[in-house]
């Protein structure tokens, strides 16, 4: 029970770390040609928290989908028994 909590939970960190890394480069693709300038600008304005933040949102977003359809086809699952 234990490892698969943890392997669960390994997983969903991968997920938001990955759309961290995604919304990341899409909002400031700089980051792959002058990340320093990039990284001096945000500790100049003080905003480190606002990337974590839009990850998280669209990590909940997603996480509801998923759910969402993760009920849905286990409604469909018990009818085929």
């Amino acid at each position: 029970m234990v490892k698969k909590f943890k392997l669960a939970i390994k997983k969903e960190i991968f997920y938001y770390l990955l759309i961290l890394l995604i919304l990341a480069l899409v909002m400031h693709s700089d980051l792959l040609n002058n990340s320093v300038a990039r990284f001096q600008a945000m500790s100049e304005k003080g905003n480190y928290t606002h990337p974590f933040l839009y990850a998280f949102i669209v990590y909940a977003t997603i996480l509801f989908f998923r759910k969402i359809i993760d009920f849905v086809v286990g409604i469909f699952e018990k009818k085929s028994n």
